[in-house]
């Protein structure tokens, strides 16, 4: 392996040279306490900056193992240093000066949610984190004079701040591990009590603003109604009193602007730890958890949406439903049937984002429009079936409409951002006035074997290719190409950072090689094992585990299936 001074002695060589000539800088070298590693050099000032990475042993770092011993501990403990170098970075960002992207030092940006990352690792030998930094030039002629600086005063000054246990606050770095095991005991309390959700008394639910997910300063904080109200034990907590939402169907009702949506989105996010003085960090919700809703114009490939919609006036398959341009109804069926072919043990759903069609019929309807003459079964029909025989459970806002309330186990009201228990009061008023939805006994609603679609063969046509791999491109948080095709993922709400769908888009990649190799394999078999490699090493590039890049984090099955049903080059 090279010396640091080996190093040095390069960066004086090329001071001065053409851009490109950095290049040579790529490999691996000793400094007195960690490694240096330059995994790739940018092609210019203004391009992508380059990849680095630093290794220290674990027992130089000094770093407990107790604080790293379970996953979500290890989670929680890497994604406090990540914020640590990232903090540590910034006071040194452009000080190297340059032109293009000269100076710049960054890491992954983390935001509310604690999430897994390939940024940093660390396990019992070693702690391995992965940032970016523009290499310095005065237009395209090389300045190592400020690299130099980079890497031999700022970086190291980074390091030590933040990487070494005995330069951190032990008591945070204690308290972060101390909330991802409180949250780890909630989550299996979930399981033990069989609950879908839990709200802890005390939280703040509402935003800072529209754009921000930081907390609203103000808020009225979250109280449990009573006969919802239940006590936990927590490790470090102690008893958190909150509200308990039982499995089962539950309806959040409201006026406007009262809260309903709030509550709603908070549920959504809690499928993922938050961070201390988040005001979720107690908000814990089933992690198999998926929001539903209407995605106008999505594009569904080879779903089977005949549960909900069959009979099409054209003739067109619902058994095997593939369309450019899906309908209000046909989007939020095929969001539904791949959520639970994707183990999805809840259903998240906002009347507001819902297509009125799909959710519901009223009497009137039903007695104008005879039911040979309508193609869909509206979700009111399902809802139970799918609580009762497939043990789903639903979580519905609604505003406009009261036929839910017949099939409620659960009815909850916000009002001013509070949250009453009405379950009763409904159930008297609906009784007193013979209210009562007449959900329809209909084939579909009974043939439960047409849900699953794990059997079911894809194919891939041709796709474009660089430096003979599949192409692909990350485009923010909202959608990734591969090939010459575009995942649209803007309404795939539960995807937080943009790390996710760049680790979505190398799985796809995977299954795309998988399907290439395997012309007609099982669909369900391939992603059963990409899961499983997800679940074993965390977010990872599936084809190359050990040499992911750096900029990947976790996902869920639920995503997975999200991206392979909207993908249009699969036959």
């Amino acid at each position: 392996m090279n010396t640091e001074f080996q190093l040095q002695d390069k960066l004086r060589k090329i001071h001065r040279k053409s851009y490109p000539a950095y290049k040579d800088l790529k490999g691996s070298y000793r400094f007195p306490d960690y490694i240096l590693h330059i995994e790739h050099v940018q092609g210019d000032p203004f391009a992508a900056p380059s990849k680095l990475s630093v290794e220290l042993s674990t027992e130089k770092a000094g770093f407990p193992v107790r604080l790293f011993d379970k996953s979500y501990k290890k989670t929680a403990l890497e994604d406090s240093l990540i914020r640590a170098f990232g903090q540590a970075l910034s006071t040194h960002m452009f000080q190297a000066k340059g032109s293009g992207k000269s100076g710049l030092m960054s890491i992954s940006r983390c935001g509310q949610q604690v999430l897994s990352r390939t940024a940093l690792r660390i396990d019992e030998k070693r702690l391995l984190v992965r940032f970016e930094v523009g290499f310095p030039a005065n237009g395209r002629t090389i300045n190592s004079t400020e690299l130099e600086k980079i890497l031999y005063q700022y970086l190291p000054d980074c390091v030590r701040k933040a990487l070494y246990y005995r330069n951190l606050d032990a008591d945070k770095l204690e308290d972060v591990v101390n909330l991802a095991e409180d949250q780890h005991s909630i989550r299996e309390e979930l399981t033990r009590r069989n609950l879908a959700a839990f709200i802890a008394n005390g939280s703040v639910l509402p935003r800072e603003n529209g754009i921000s997910d930081k907390p609203m300063k103000g808020a009225v904080a979250f109280r449990s109604p009573k006969s919802m109200e239940v006590v936990l034990t927590l490790p470090h907590k102690g008893n958190l009193a909150g509200m308990g939402i039982p499995r089962g169907i539950t309806l959040i009702v409201g006026g406007g602007y009262h809260g309903k949506s709030t509550l709603l989105k908070a549920l959504e996010r809690g499928v993922y730890n938050h961070i201390r003085g988040d005001g979720r960090e107690y908000v814990i919700t089933d992690s198999t958890a998926m929001k539903i809703r209407a995605e106008d114009g999505r594009a569904v490939s080879h779903v089977n949406i005949s549960p909900f919609i069959n009979h099409l006036p054209n003739g067109k398959d619902t058994v095997d439903f593939s369309t450019e341009d899906a309908s209000g109804s046909t989007s939020q069926a095929a969001n539904v049937v791949e959520a639970l072919d994707s183990g999805a043990k809840t259903l998240l759903i906002d009347e507001d984002t819902s297509a009125t069609n799909f959710m519901v019929r009223d009497a009137l309807m039903q007695s104008v429009i005879a039911r040979d003459k309508e193609p869909i079964t509206p979700f009111i029909d399902q809802a139970r079936t799918l609580y009762e025989k497939k043990g789903v459970s639903i979580i519905l806002v609604a505003g406009s409409s009261g036929a839910y309330f017949s099939i409620a186990d659960h009815i909850l009201q916000m009002d001013t951002y509070l949250a009453r228990d009405i379950t009763e009061k409904v159930r008297q008023i609906c009784g007193y006035i013979g209210q009562m939805y007449p959900v329809a006994e209909t084939e579909a609603a009974e043939d439960l074997s047409s849900w699953s679609q794990q059997g079911r063969t894809l194919r891939v046509g041709r796709l474009e290719r660089k430096h003979d791999q599949i192409k692909i491109k990350q485009s923010g948080k909202d959608s990734f190409s591969l090939g010459r095709e575009t995942v649209d993922l803007k309404y795939v709400e539960q995807i937080v950072d943009s790390e996710q769908v760049a680790t979505l888009s190398y799985v796809m990649r995977y299954v795309a090689e998988q399907l290439e190799k395997n012309p007609g394999a099982q669909i369900g078999q391939i992603l059963g094992s990409v899961c499983n490699i997800l679940e074993k090493n965390g977010p990872v590039d599936p084809a190359r585990i050990s040499n992911s890049p750096g900029n990947l984090a976790q996902v869920r099955s639920q995503e997975i299936y999200a991206c392979i049903n909207r993908y249009r080059g699969f036959r």
